[in-house]
């Protein structure tokens, strides 16, 4: 049974280009005045000019200017949340009670983890309460991504429902204003496991045997690579049944249902990676999605930003040689890609699912390798960004990767505020990265979960052990707070004393 890859749909040219406040775009004026100055000052090697420029355009010294506008009860909190989360053996017993049925889901469970790890990573309960931030964001100078919480679903009276959630998620998002809001989704919310899990596995031996025949696949752009975890699937999966092909249609249909209204709207539509036994469908499900609503962007078209963006994660091994040959595929076939490049939220999953199988790890093995690889695949996208052939979010909590996309845009001539080049972080997490990007002129949007409690809490678990210790993602963050608010401290003191 082939699924059809085109989909009628509305004008993708309703998508309107918003303008940043009037403070940021003087910001991005000054950062490029000064790395002007500077070079024209003194003569310096290339590399050195680079390096000036990087640390001129991403400014992290004067944090009165970088939290000018928060006020100090908020940086108490963020401050008071992230240096918990740094103490490992409180992480530890919390996860460890997220993770238990019996605490999880009793009132006391739901009551402590809402006022902790809740109230800092998620945007609130419902779709109007995750709107109401992205308001707040976007009179700040930022926009909000709406993540409708949910993912693994069992069966498809589930993914109906969730369905449904995110559609409804889009249409909050057109509500807001024009340009601020877009919507991510989990394709797990939309097939059952089971049916990835298999679908994926199917995948991996069609790549190992290329005659191997799939009578539902249709067209789409490369999948997996000769160096993607095709040991995986040591043997020849069964084939669906027609059951399941039914299924798997529909779990098509639900998600160009959403595809569609999105494209009504003009709200980019994020679709977000997950683990390794499932990619490969996901990817499928994406990119069918990207040939159906995209292709109104085609190349040389920079206007209009695609609609649908798959996702691409640098810890994984294979993660550039996939990203070289679907880039490739859609410049052939004039279809804007639009990618979203992360590092990878499942580390701890994929390490004990190798062990477990006794295969080598997806994951790069070192973090410097992830670093190397994420760094190298956002220089690979906005190159393309500029010939414009693909549209880029790059979500990371790095510092150095955000100052060297950054500066890499300013040498290819990317403008500030084109749409076609984002830059994303998850709420609660690199305030600071996302007001330095954010005060130089460039766009940027927090990502904002939102949704039951329960329903959030794996989550909270994987935000939980990214955070956990002394150095970990949050550590930069922590210096800037602690040093802001002695700022402010010794700022009240002095005018207290001149009262």
């Amino acid at each position: 049974m082939a699924i059809a890859s085109r989909v009628t749909k509305r004008a993708l040219s309703t998508f309107a280009a918003a303008k940043l406040p009037e403070e940021a775009v003087a910001a991005a004026a000054a950062g490029e005045a000064i790395a002007a100055t500077t070079a024209a000052a003194v003569p310096l090697a290339s590399s050195e000019r680079t390096a000036i420029a990087r640390a001129a355009l991403l400014q992290f010294e004067d944090t009165g200017r970088l939290f000018a506008g928060e006020p100090t009860s908020a940086l108490l909190r963020t401050l008071a949340a992230l240096q918990a989360l740094s103490v490992g053996p409180l992480v530890d017993a919390a996860t460890a009670a997220l993770r238990s049925p019996a605490v999880a889901g009793s009132a006391l469970g739901r009551a402590a983890a809402r006022a902790t790890a809740y109230r800092h990573f998620c945007a609130g309960e419902t779709a109007d309460e995750a709107a109401a931030v992205v308001r707040r964001l976007w009179r700040g100078g930022m926009g909000g991504i709406l993540d409708y919480g949910i993912e693994d679903a069992e069966d498809g009276d589930a993914c109906d429902r969730n369905a449904a959630g995110f559609i409804s998620a889009v249409d909050v998002a057109a509500a807001l204003p024009p340009g601020s809001a877009s919507v991510c989704i989990k394709i797990t919310a939309l097939c059952p496991i089971a049916l990835l899990e298999k679908t994926s596995d199917l995948l991996r031996w069609q790549k190992k045997h290329p005659s191997f025949n799939l009578p539902w696949k249709t067209h789409s752009f490369p999948i997996l690579s000769d160096s993607s975890p095709l040991h995986l699937t040591p043997s020849e999966p069964p084939a669906l049944t027609s059951e399941e092909e039914t299924e798997l249609q529909l779990a098509h249909e639900r998600l160009l249902a959403v595809c569609a209204r999105c494209a009504e709207h003009g709200i980019p539509l994020l679709v977000d990676a997950e683990y390794a036994t499932v990619q490969p469908a996901i990817d499928y499900f994406t990119f069918v999605g990207a040939l159906a609503f995209n292709d109104g962007a085609g190349a040389g078209d920079c206007e209009q930003r695609p609609i649908v963006h798959g996702t691409i994660q640098a810890y994984l091994r294979d993660a550039r040689d996939r990203l070289e040959a679907m880039v490739r595929s859609a410049e052939r076939e004039r279809v804007r890609l639009g990618l979203k490049v992360v590092r990878g939220a499942y580390l701890a999953r994929e390490t004990r699912l190798a062990a477990t199988l006794g295969v080598p790890s997806p994951i790069h093995g070192s973090i410097q390798e992830t670093h190397d690889c994420y760094n190298g695949c956002a220089g690979f996208l906005l190159d393309r960004v500029r010939r414009g052939t693909a549209s880029v979010m790059l979500a990371t909590h790095n510092v150095e990767s955000g100052k060297l996309a950054a500066a890499r845009a300013q040498e290819l001539g990317i403008p500030r505020g084109d749409r076609n080049l984002q830059f994303a972080q998850l709420m609660g997490m690199a305030d600071g990265l996302s007001l330095s990007l954010r005060n130089a002129g460039f766009q940027v949007s927090k990502y904002l979960p939102y949704g039951p409690v329960e329903q959030i809490i794996p989550y909270l678990i994987r935000r939980a052990e990214e955070n956990r210790g002394l150095l970990s993602a949050s550590s930069f963050d922590r210096h800037l707070l602690r040093k802001e608010l002695v700022r402010r401290v010794k700022t009240a003191v002095v005018g207290m004393g001149r009262e």
